[in-house]
């Protein structure tokens, strides 16, 4: 008898693994750079992506988890941000995204989603592709982004269907845990991407 307990103990905190996976595991493992999936993001999922969005020009702009970068350049000539800004937690992949950059008015800086290096209300729009999906403690930074949003900002992420699209195994089982941030309202929702508005007075 003890010995299926200690059985059923170890599969029952396998699957917990397999569920939540350590802080490590989730943190510093950084998605493969493949050029057929950057060029297809450069090309048709960004414009794609602010068009059915309709994100508007103009707009104080920040893309946490930039990574290399390769959404920088589209969304700097699209979106034509009075500031804008890219995070990441990976100084490596920031060096990527600086020779990306090059020549555009863009800041990038080195940091942490769950503990966001700026004032409250800096930002009209945050832009994530997937950030939020792969890391720990998604409530602390789901509410990070909200307070760097001024009232009216909008938070543009990727939804589950394109996770699942693009990463089905490192995707499986994860949600964004909305209900630690009943301040940003759902606005659109165009199948791969949506958007949230953040409400106050």
């Amino acid at each position: 008898m003890m010995e299926r307990a200690a059985v059923s103990g170890a599969l029952m905190e396998l699957l917990d693994r397999q569920r939540e996976p350590s802080a490590e595991e989730v943190d510093y493992r950084p998605f493969p750079d493949i050029d057929r999936r950057n060029a297809w993001q450069e090309t048709l999922e960004l414009p794609a992506l602010v068009w059915a969005l309709g994100l508007r020009e103009g707009c104080r702009v920040l893309e946490v988890g930039c990574g290399r970068g390769v959404a920088l350049p589209v969304l700097a000539r699209l979106l034509r941000p009075k500031r804008f800004t890219g995070l990441d937690i990976d100084g490596a992949l920031l060096r990527h995204a600086r020779s990306r950059a090059q020549g555009l008015a863009i800041d990038l800086l080195e940091g942490d989603v769950r503990g966001l290096p700026f004032p409250e209300a800096s930002f009209d729009l945050v832009v994530d592709f997937g950030t939020c999906y792969h890391i720990s403690r998604q409530v602390q930074a789901l509410r990070e982004i909200a307070r760097v949003l001024a009232v009216g900002g909008r938070f543009v992420c990727e939804t589950r269907a394109s996770q699942l699209l693009a990463h089905p195994v490192r995707s499986w089982g994860r949600r964004l845990p909305w209900h630690g941030v009943p301040e940003l309202v759902p606005e659109r929702h165009a199948l791969l991407w949506a958007s949230r508005v953040k409400w106050g007075r």
